[in-house]
């Protein structure tokens, strides 16, 4: 089965196709900057975009990706995903930083389907990946600068 990731074509061996994307990312290609978080797409930890949509990678069957194209946080070429990193690291965003690689892919989700999200579209957006250490505020204040400039 071919995957495209990060605009990088992978072909892959797996027998059975009902696999998460997010083990085939870490345990098949060593990609690991998308996270593990609770395994049934609640906390949004393991968000991954899939033509320019944000998905939960923990609950999607790589059997339903061929031909799509896949964009995680290990990116180097999706600009939309350099400017929320770029924000995070000028807000400060990040404490712990685990659920932050979903919390990005989610808002270049956003981005992507509107652009100039209001503040409550932001929330709402949002609303679904779980902030442990509560960042709540400053993600919303890097998403509302990167806004400006997407």
């Amino acid at each position: 089965m071919k995957i495209t990731i990060d605009e990088k074509i992978y072909d892959i061996d797996i027998e059975d196709t009902n696999t998460p994307l997010l083990w085939v990312l870490r345990d098949n290609l060593n990609l690991t900057g998308t996270k593990f978080g609770c395994g049934v797409g609640q906390c949004g930890a393991c968000t991954v975009l899939v033509d320019g949509e944000a998905i939960r990678a923990c609950s999607t069957a790589i059997s339903s990706l061929e031909n799509k194209k896949i964009t995680t946080i290990e990116t180097t070429e999706d600009k939309t995903v350099q400017k929320l990193q770029k924000f995070w690291i000028q807000e400060d965003v990040v404490q712990c930083g685990y659920c932050q690689s979903g919390q990005i892919m989610n808002a270049a989700g956003l981005l992507k389907a509107n652009p100039k999200p209001s503040d409550s579209e932001i929330l709402s957006s949002m609303n679904g990946n779980i902030c442990r250490c509560g960042t709540y505020n400053k993600i919303k204040t890097a998403i509302k600068a990167a806004r400006a400039e997407v």
